[in-house]
């Protein structure tokens, strides 16, 4: 970089070279820039501070990495404009991390940073600074109590270790009806009584404000903060300063808070992995887990992922070694689940022959009834919202159209209008192309329909719903039905009576690779909701022979996870591999990849059309290729941006959907 020097600067008697992240997100500028500190500068110019440098003659903003005595470069080089804050919010853990985020998903530096600090609020910065040392760890025995993992035969080992200062890695099954958040809460007193710090991500803000009353129960109150990006600017920045400048020991969030500084990282958990809320849509798509686990890995700190079921990423961590199994033994297993039933096995099916086709079938109705007649509250999770966000000709079943965009037509309510999915116009004198019939019939039914008929069914029994509209927290025991979306199903006290999987088709049938996965996690949650046998029963409208259907009936997540990493293994599919997309123009794909220097061992797989007319290709590598393959990637976009290449292209390792 190189600048007119201003005749009223001089360099800083220190060392006088800031190395600098500028935020311009290219490819080919992925690197540390030189600039020259200026003596008027030194003292606030630190690493890990926000700056102002001219850069491609423009004043773009960036991050002041290291301070150095010379530099490698061997013009002249410019000053730093300006030092925006002389707070160091950039931790030197975090810009490491960063950086080996963005070459384990083929990415910019810059982007990922922007991904780990919240921006600057400068009122809540310059509040008076809290300069009283964070609180001393409480003793031992007043934080951790093992009781609450005493259902697992490894889970006081796992404590213990994390108060010795140890770094256990762990891949825990919850049992049904366990308070994970206490457990968790365990785990995180455990590593505070040890002198570390922990961070611990979940999905949602539900889950959050669980954990956060588990945290405040054991720890007291002002020893953790909670990160999320819901909290709004000055909040959220003031949650994050409290964790760099040291003042609590343990940050909670959802994955804004994967990047969270923390002193004397002592331990990194996740809960519910599976879950496509920990992975961020913004480039280069980071997922919680992977970070947390290198962070982990860098750190030298104990990993915990938890979860009611397992992905396929977490048998992989325990069939290499890299963590170890905490589950409970199966008699313990038995005493803990409910009765689990499918509807379309052959005793079923001879009881009742529509089974395999109703969308209630008496089993499932059964028990909805029993519960209700006990004054126990039924659950039933139907993967669909709205009322009918499928409809056809009633005629010749053909699906409904939108006439202006193609898109589907749904029905918000039973006198409704049909409307487009899309583009929201209103379809009020359809007719269908093929028979000109304008009779209408649900094809898939979501939550609010499927209230509306239990309300018809059980006329005296109050029914809730939860999902989209209005997310439930937790609902009283007494009888009533509670029609759920998968992720909104409320906590019922004391525990369901009855749990209805409804329309199990519509998760199974996904063009998805995790669809399978992606069902049993979704099962296995809503399960987990309700009471133990006798007293809670479950019903899933499935076939029994289904795999997903026989890992739920013997509440045996392990064993589905380590069948579907066997069948990513032989068909060449992530974790087992290490695979990346490329979405764009078809002629920019084509260009992208023949510049990228593909290890040898690397397959090709494509074009397969992509969303509004690009295409996609895939690349798949031996996962001990994995750091190549990235490397050839950003290589090649650096070079396109280079060019100026017009065309955008998206780059994604390890996409969680393929299809």
């Amino acid at each position: 970089m190189t600048a007119t020097r201003r005749s009223d600067r001089r360099p800083a008697d220190g060392s006088p070279v800031a190395r600098v992240c500028v935020d311009v997100a290219l490819a080919h500028l992925d690197r540390p820039f030189d600039y020259l500190v200026p003596a008027e500068l030194d003292e606030v110019a630190v690493p890990g501070t926000r700056v102002k440098v001219r850069f491609a003659g423009q004043l773009v903003d960036g991050w002041l990495l290291s301070r150095a005595d010379d530099s490698g470069h061997t013009g002249r080089l410019a000053y730093l404009e300006k030092v925006v804050s002389p707070e160091p919010v950039l931790a030197p853990e975090i810009a490491r991390l960063a950086r080996a985020v963005a070459d384990r998903y083929a990415g910019n530096l810059a982007d990922v940073l922007r991904l780990a600090v919240p921006p600057r609020h400068a009122r809540v910065e310059k509040e008076a600074r809290d300069d009283q040392p964070a609180p001393a760890s409480l003793a031992e025995d007043a934080l951790v109590d093992p009781r609450g993992w005493r259902d697992y035969p490894t889970g006081p080992a796992l404590l213990r270790a994390l108060t010795d200062g140890r770094a256990p890695r762990a891949v825990w099954s919850a049992l049904p009806g366990e308070d994970w958040a206490a457990r968790y809460a365990d785990a995180v007193a455990a590593t505070v009584a040890g002198g570390r710090g922990a961070v611990v991500v979940v999905p949602d803000a539900r889950d959050l404000d669980r954990l956060d009353a588990a945290l405040t129960a054991v720890l007291g109150p002002g020893r953790h903060v909670g990160l999320t990006a819901a909290l709004g600017p000055a909040r959220r920045y003031r949650a994050f300063l409290a964790a760099r400048r040291g003042q609590v020991p343990v940050v909670i969030g959802t994955r804004a808070a994967m990047f969270a500084p923390v002193e004397r990282l002592g331990l990194v958990a996740v809960w519910d992995d599976g879950d496509d809320l920990h992975s961020e849509p913004r480039a280069p798509y980071p997922h919680a887990r992977d970070v947390l686990l290198t962070r982990g890995q860098l750190a030298g700190a104990g990993a915990l992922i938890g979860g009611y079921a397992r992905s396929a990423e977490a048998q992989l961590l325990l069939e290499t070694g890299w963590a170890r199994e905490v589950v409970a033994d199966r008699a313990t297993v038995r005493a803990r689940i409910p009765a689990i039933a499918p509807t379309g096995d052959d005793p079923q099916l001879a009881r009742d022959p529509g089974a395999a086709t109703a969308r209630l079938p008496s089993l499932a109705w059964t028990a909805a009834r029993d519960a209700l007649r006990q004054d126990l509250p039924v659950l039933v999770q139907v993967p669909r919202r709205g009322y009918l966000p499928s409809i056809s000709c009633a005629d010749c079943r053909t699906p409904t159209r939108c006439a202006h965009c193609a898109g589907p037509l749904a029905l918000p309510s039973a006198g409704g209008t049909p409307a487009c999915r899309w583009c929201a116009r209103v379809a009020a004198a359809y007719a269908c192309p093929h028979c000109g019939g304008r009779r209408l019939r649900a094809a898939v039914t979501g939550a609010r329909r499927t209230a509306e008929e239990l309300g018809r069914a059980f006329p005296d029994v109050p029914v809730r719903t939860s999902g989209r509209e209005e997310v439930l927290t937790d609902v009283p025991g007494g009888a009533a039905l509670v029609v759920a979306t998968p992720g909104a199903e409320p906590v019922a006290e004391g525990g369901y009576g009855a749990v209805l999987l409804l329309d199990s088709w519509a998760l199974l049938t996904r063009a998805d690779l995790r669809a399978g996965e992606e069902a049993l996690r979704r099962w296995l949650t809503a399960a987990a909701l309700a009471r133990p046998a006798p007293a809670g029963r479950v019903v899933v409208v499935a076939d029994g022979a289904l795999a997903p259907v026989q890992a739920l009936l013997r509440w045996d997540a392990g064993w589905f996870a380590g069948r579907e990493l066997a069948e990513r293994r032989e068909l060449g599919f992530p974790p087992a591999v290490r695979m990346a997309s490329v979405t764009g123009p078809a002629e920019a794909v084509a260009d992208l990849l023949t510049a990228a220097r593909l290890p040898e061992d690397a397959e090709v797989l494509g074009p397969v059309p992509a969303e509004e007319g690009r295409e996609r290709m895939l690349v798949r590598v031996p996962r001990a290729r994995a750091a190549a393959l990235a490397e050839a990637l950003h290589s090649a976009a650096g070079a396109r941006a280079a060019r100026k290449a017009a065309d955008p292209v998206r780059l994604q390792v390890d996409p969680l959907s393929l299809f």
